[in-house]
């Protein structure tokens, strides 16, 4: 690696992380456009711990309260912050228990620009019915534990590339009557033990491997993907009742034709 495709990619999964135009469609890109070689491992975790540094800062109020509420939740404490903390928990286990068993199925067959071209439309449009037929009846505090699993089923889903995490996320949200809001809160504060456990398996696997990195642009790579990504949420949640989800439908339209074009004739 150098600086000038540290600073690209690191931009790229800080900006990528949390807005509903999906990670994997352009981490593709560097590589099949420019012929960038893999980034590493190394550097992998390091994005992964700079992405989830951000969303814990922006969160940590609400995640303190959640982290109060549920240990309370023990003592017969009933709260709305004490049930979304559970709620992010039993919503994380689908996409934990899908991973596990087609992880190896996705790295072999999941990964082509012809699936990340195809998933980055599909789901864009889905994504498109979902904020334009929204109710937005339901605030955060009232969710329930069937609707809190029904968004993790769709998180689940996002393991193949393309589909975006949070764009999945937000989608079922809202066709569950959500506001833009709350379908964004919930998504965000939903990637964070999913962060965590893709850190925590890339980490493992960098200790087993016993793999060599260059470490200051692991160090840039934190810090890069860090900024980007608490930027992106906080002008993302700042801007969305005013924009809605018609750009990032428009952009994906564009990024999937992008992605067919370098397909069938890069």
């Amino acid at each position: 690696m150098d600086w000038f495709q540290t600073v690209v990619l690191a931009l790229i999964q800080g900006l990528t992380e949390f807005l509903p135009i999906s990670s994997s469609a352009h981490l593709i890109l560097p590589s099949q456009l420019l012929g960038w070689e893999d980034q590493g491992l190394a550097f992998d975790v390091g994005v992964h711990v700079g992405t989830l540094a951000a969303v814990v800062f922006y969160f940590r109020q609400d995640i303190w309260s959640m982290i109060k509420a549920f240990f309370a939740s023990f003592k017969g404490e009933n709260s709305a912050d004490g049930r979304i903390a559970w709620f992010v928990i039993f919503a994380t286990v689908p996409a934990l228990i899908f991973g596990f068993l087609i992880n190896d199925w996705i790295d072999a067959y999941g990964r082509s620009i012809l699936v990340i071209a195809g998933t980055t439309l599909i789901f864009g449009a889905l994504l498109w019915y979902a904020d334009s037929t929204r109710t937005e009846v339901e605030p955060l505090e009232n969710i329930t534990f069937k609707q809190a699993m029904w968004i993790g089923i769709a998180q689940a889903v996002a393991i193949i590339p393309g589909t975006s995490r949070s764009g999945i996320t937000m989608t079922a949200a809202l066709m569950l009557g959500f506001t833009r809001q709350a379908s964004a809160r919930f998504s965000f504060l939903l990637s964070i033990p999913i962060i965590m456990a893709a850190g925590s398996y890339k980490g493992l696997e960098l200790w087993q491997t016993g793999t060599t990195a260059q470490w200051e642009y692991v160090l840039g790579g934190v810090v890069l993907s860090a900024i980007s990504a608490l930027t992106c949420i906080y002008l993302f949640l700042k801007w969305l009742n005013q924009i809605g989800m018609l750009p990032f439908v428009i952009y994906r339209f564009a990024l999937g034709v992008l992605l067919l074009g370098v397909y069938f004739f890069a």
